[in-house]
């Protein structure tokens, strides 16, 4: 048996699996490895937090603004990824593999670039865009520096990121979960160490964090590469052999890339001008706010973990052309993701105080997060839906729709709604922006996916016998 009968053998091994395994078990096999994967990542984020918290709450209010800049690298490379995700998924349902070598390429090109772009806005940005949330002093110096290491060495999640991309394009889930958990877990293990300098290492504080965050990602990045290029039993061979440029693949990936990073990047802006708002109310809200940010991803992460789970089955299925499937993946991720949020919207009622207790909060940090965890928690059922909507857009090449869904959420909605329920009645009233942002936007969702059932799902033919 030559080469290339034994890829043809092992790509139709994987066709076989993403069109006809029953859509319960091979959502589950495929989303539980990123779910897991995610909630390192969680316990990560808040794991780091608790560590900062020992520093004061000047170095947690510091990590809390550096967040927005954290949160603009991540949509920089997530967008990406979604791109080279679809892409991928919908080539291999359409049967075209060396299309989808193709888009595995120039998205390795594409993370150079951004990486590049990283380090330009390091250089120029950081400072500015810092200097308009603080005033000079240690809560500025501290961001600062953190912001500048996780920026000018960001390549480290930007490559990781277009390798774990690759694989779940073609449904390999365990690679990616494997990459995420190195660079989780060794994060974790050097926090304490550069933070507060045990067994000999320097005493680096709120930079330390900074450095553990690096390192984690890079050995994620060397392992994910590693794979991507020398496994054997990849699907798609990445060797960059006569690789050729090409301008209407770089466009395939930035047409549903770009509206994705916008989408994420959004996040960051929303993040800058709710923390220019709070600002107004004092370190100690800024403090309440990151860590509810952080905690909140218990919740959060999971359920993008299930999104990269059903994308590369939604999008196979929408390239095959397969309606019955991809309504299935839907209806079911649609369902778990709701029952997650009721979980998660239950902990954070019955159970604020003792979170916040984890990091250190004084009684007024008490108090506040309080409050504010119980009233934004409401809006968790809403947005898990919302999300699952927005990811079998991004599945079939329309991340347009899911940025605008973002946009209106984010900006049009939630912050003017954030200022003037904050000037009818202060900081308590100001929490209930969240559920009114996610009540609007999963209405547009609802009614766009309505839209898009009826003039393009309904009119693919009818696949009798399918497996849901």
């Amino acid at each position: 048996m030559n080469q290339q009968t034994v890829k043809n053998n092992q790509y139709e091994e994987r066709e076989n699996k993403m069109g006809t395994e029953p859509i319960l078990k091979l959502l589950i096999s495929m989303s539980l490895p990123a779910v897991i994967s995610m909630f390192v990542q969680a316990c990560y984020n808040v794991v780091d937090s608790i560590y900062v918290a020992r520093i004061g709450e000047e170095a947690l209010a510091a990590v809390s603004l550096a967040f927005p800049i954290q949160i603009l690298i991540v949509a920089l490379s997530v967008g990406m990824g979604v791109g080279i995700n679809s892409g991928i998924a919908r080539k291999l349902g359409q049967g075209k593999l060396s299309d989808a070598v193709q888009i595995a390429d120039h998205g390795l090109i594409l993370s150079l670039i951004t990486s590049l772009l990283c380090v330009v806005f390091a250089f120029f940005g950081i400072r500015p865009f810092l200097e308009l949330f603080s005033d000079p002093g240690p809560t500025l110096t501290m961001a600062l520096g953190y912001s500048y290491i996780v920026t000018y060495l960001a390549f480290g999640s930007i490559f990781t990121q277009a390798g774990f991309s690759i694989m779940q394009g073609t449904g390999n889930m365990i690679q990616p979960m494997i990459g995420q958990l190195i660079g989780a877990i060794t994060n974790i293990i050097l926090d304490p160490f550069f933070i507060f300098g045990y067994f000999g290492f320097p005493q680096l504080g709120v930079n330390g964090a900074a450095i553990a965050t690096v390192i984690g990602q890079i050995l994620s990045m060397i392992y994910v590469l590693g794979i991507v290029f020398f496994r054997k039993k990849n699907i798609l061979k990445v060797r960059f052999k006569g690789f050729h440029y090409s301008n209407e693949v770089m466009k395939e990936i930035l047409v549903v890339g770009l509206p994705a990073a916008v989408m994420q990047g959004i996040g960051s802006v929303m993040l800058s001008g709710y923390n220019l708002l709070l600002a107004y109310y004092g370190t100690t809200v800024l403090a309440v706010f990151g860590v509810y940010f952080k905690v909140q991803s218990f919740i959060f992460m999971p359920i993008f973990g299930l999104g990269q789970g059903a994308m590369p089955i939604l999008g196979y299925s929408f390239g095959a052309r397969n309606e019955k499937r991809f309504m299935a993946t839907l209806k079911y991720a649609m369902l778990i993701s709701f029952a997650v949020m009721i979980l998660g919207t239950l902990w954070f009622e019955l159970a604020p105080q003792s979170i916040l207790a984890i990091f250190d909060a004084s009684p007024d940090m008490m108090s506040i997060g309080t409050t504010a965890f119980r009233i934004i928690a409401l809006s968790f059922p809403l947005a898990g839906i919302g999300i699952v909507l927005s990811v079998s857009f991004q599945a079939i090449g329309k991340s347009y729709i899911s940025m605008i869904a973002s946009i209106l959420r984010q900006i049009v909605i939630l912050l003017p709604m954030a200022y003037i329920f904050s000037y009818l009645g202060g900081l308590e009233l100001n929490w209930y922006s969240f559920l009114t942002a996610e009540a609007f936007s999963l209405l547009y969702l609802g009614l766009t996916f309505i839209h898009e059932k009826k003039t393009v799902l309904d009119k693919f033919p009818k696949m009798e016998g399918a497996h849901a």
